[in-house]
């Protein structure tokens, strides 16, 4: 099957012909239908993240179960449509018992040796030493790939009516976002909530923070379709942050600060300006990834005086198998325009296009099609 594999960081993804194997113990075979072209996909691609290589990226996708694995067959059946999840549980450690599985401490581990549950991967390509050649996953899904193999614990059930390509930005940037608002964020009704970037994580936590009431909503960005995207999705006051004094802007519109900002970018000056803008008891909610070795300085008096906090949100503080087939049935019911963050779709092939326009800042989510 072709699939996008890199081989070095900051080089081109390739798009290779690999071989998948067959799914093992607990696990199932997914013909890809959508990826979405996501900004953490960038982090490994750059080298700011550590991944082993060769690899083959992408984390955000949806598609039709092929074929079960012996012992596979609790969640899903032949032929259903999944998404795909990227932190998969093992249903036993602390993490998973306490219902918080997105910090299940083996899907840890299996995320970051790049392979599979059991610690092999299911991708290999001839070396062209008349040798095998290992590949690896990312986030156990890599699904730049016209299929993968992934633990059924890495899928969910998708319902009539939600479109492949919603259904794979839903698993990944739509609950990441609007998690982060329904359950990292207590009690956001009728309370100003800023935020901090309006990429696809950033305007699916403006559809969140108009989903909770909050008010207002004010949505920071440098680009000025990005800031219009937000304001169609429900952004009361948009901050031009390349124009306009952030902090003080923040100030004017929440009467001294915001008791809610959430920083989706994972930038240290925007985790700064987030902690700044904050009203006394303020909390910022961090929801994007950054460099493996990043870090911002911290007003220490500023978090004591004020009584500020400083949490993290991952995966949009969410138990996907539950917060997923909620965010389904709100699109489903109209109260989420996902099809509406969709940008431009592409072919596999045209994976590196997607990621330049990417870079360029494009506003909407880019999908590929394999």
């Amino acid at each position: 099957m072709r699939a996008a594999v890199l081989r070095a960081a900051g080089e081109p993804l390739a798009i290779e012909d690999v071989e998948l194997d067959a799914p093992g113990p607990g696990e199932v075979l997914v013909r890809i239908e959508a990826a979405g072209v996501c900004h953490s996909d960038l982090h490994y691609m750059t080298g700011d993240l550590p991944a082993r290589l060769p690899i083959v990226v992408g984390h955000e996708g949806a598609g039709i179960v092929e074929a079960l694995g012996p012992g596979a067959g609790d969640r899903v059946a032949i032929g259903d449509r999944v998404a795909l999840l990227w932190r998969p549980r093992c249903g036993e450690c602390d993490a998973c018992v306490r219902g918080n599985p997105v910090l299940c401490r083996y899907g840890r581990v299996f995320a970051q040796t790049n392979g599979l549950f059991d610690g092999t991967t299911r991708l290999h390509a001839p070396d062209g030493h008349g040798g095998d050649e290992r590949i690896h996953h990312l986030m156990g899904v890599s699904c730049f790939a016209e299929r993968v193999v992934v633990s059924e614990t890495s899928v969910t059930r998708v319902p009539d009516g939600v479109p492949p390509e919603v259904a794979a930005i839903a698993a990944c940037a739509v609950i990441t976002g609007v998690g982060a608002v329904l359950n990292a964020v207590h009690s956001p009704g009728g309370r100003p909530i800023g935020i901090i970037g309006a990429g696809g994580v950033g305007l699916a936590a403006v559809m969140g923070a108009r989903l909770a009431g909050a008010e207002p909503i004010i949505a920071i960005d440098l680009d000025p379709a990005k800031l219009a995207l937000a304001q169609r999705f429900g952004a009361t006051h948009v901050i031009d942050a390349g124009n306009e004094d952030v902090v003080a802007r923040v100030a004017e519109l929440t009467d001294g600060g915001a008791p809610w900002m959430i920083d989706a970018v994972g930038a240290p000056a925007t985790m700064q300006q987030g902690v700044a803008a904050l009203a006394p008891e303020g909390t910022l909610v961090a929801i994007g990834l950054s460099r493996a070795d990043a870090t911002f300085p911290v007003p220490i008096n500023e978090l004591v005086q004020r009584q500020k906090r400083i949490v993290g949100s991952l995966y949009g503080s969410s138990n996907p198998r539950v917060d997923l087939p909620r965010i389904f049935a709100l699109y489903l019911a109209g109260r989420l325009p996902l099809d509406e963050l969709i940008g431009t779709r592409r072919p596999l092939d045209q994976v590196n296009e997607a990621y330049a326009e990417l870079r360029q800042g494009a506003a909407g989510r880019g999908i590929l099609v394999p």
